[in-house]
């Protein structure tokens, strides 16, 4: 699924104090002006949504940073993540294998079977969608768990019936808080989780707080080649994260994790053209 898909304007709880006819109205004159090519009416257009919207369900500040307006946040809003996928978790296969050729599970499937086949007792799925990296793995994972932010995907991935065990939270404030409701796991992947996480400091962090001595940690980023003094991360004009290889490595070993297979892959079809990226694997020492 991609950031700059454009779903319907966001809807906020009604119990909120948001006035959602007035956010409606806003979203749409700003994705209206910024489709014209107007940047800097909608960049006042988008500054207008987020002061309706602070949660930013709409994705404001991620359409202000690609329009080179602000600082690109350190991750996206949970809100609008969180919106963007229960918008489309019914069509979300259809979507990004359909439509968008999107095969990285499969991709990672290969790399594990390459470079770390396992087998592994316990299998956390980061951000699993409806299950396609919990079907592409389950021959290298005894007991697998999924967790997504969208409950509308876990929804989705229980029909799959490929998960033994399924939550609904944020990424990394699921690895910092579950304690000791599961044990520390053999393997963690993260398929399409940093398009949506530019600094991933935290998560990875998170991540060796959970992982086993010696587990396997594998994820997808999408990346360009950062210039002297640029920041590791960006985000693109699809409104989705990339990052710098090398940063992606050097963050890995600033959390005790040790880069074991990074091959180049496509991610997925933009409007046609490959999207590059990255798959990695990491494991924990």
């Amino acid at each position: 699924m991609s950031a700059g898909e454009d779903g319907a304007p966001p809807e906020v709880e009604a119990a909120s104090a948001i006035d959602n006819d007035a956010l409606a109205e806003a979203y749409e004159r700003a994705l209206t002006l910024e489709k014209r090519g107007a940047r800097n009416e909608a960049v006042a257009a988008w500054r207008k949504v987020l002061t309706l919207d602070p949660a930013d369900h709409g994705g404001a500040a991620i359409r202000l940073a690609a329009l080179g307006a602000e600082t690109a946040p350190r991750k996206m809003p949970d809100a609008y993540v969180e919106t963007l996928f229960d918008q489309h978790a019914a069509a979300f296969d259809d979507i990004l294998v359909e439509q968008l050729g999107y095969t990285v599970p499969v991709l990672l499937a290969e790399a594990l079977r390459k470079a770390a086949p396992g087998p592994y007792a316990r299998g956390l799925d980061l951000g699993c969608g409806t299950g396609l990296t919990g079907g592409a793995l389950a021959e290298f994972v005894e007991t697998f768990i999924g967790l997504d932010i969208s409950e509308a995907m876990v929804a989705e991935a229980d029909k799959r019936d490929v998960y033994d065990g399924l939550y609904v939270a944020e990424a990394e404030d699921f690895l910092e808080n579950i304690g000791e409701a599961e044990d520390d796991f053999d393997l963690i992947v993260a398929t399409d989780v940093l398009p949506y996480i530019g600094d991933p400091a935290r998560l990875f962090s998170a991540m060796a707080g959970k992982a086993a001595t010696g587990a396997i940690i594998g994820f997808s980023t999408e990346s360009f080649e950062a210039g002297e003094g640029e920041p590791g991360y960006r985000v693109l004009p699809t409104h989705r994260y990339a990052h710098d290889p090398d940063y992606i490595a050097e963050e890995l070993e600033k959390a005790g994790l040790n880069l074991l297979y990074n091959p180049v892959i496509t991610v997925r079809m933009e409007q046609g053209n490959p999207a590059p990226g990255y798959l990695f694997l990491a494991w924990k020492s």
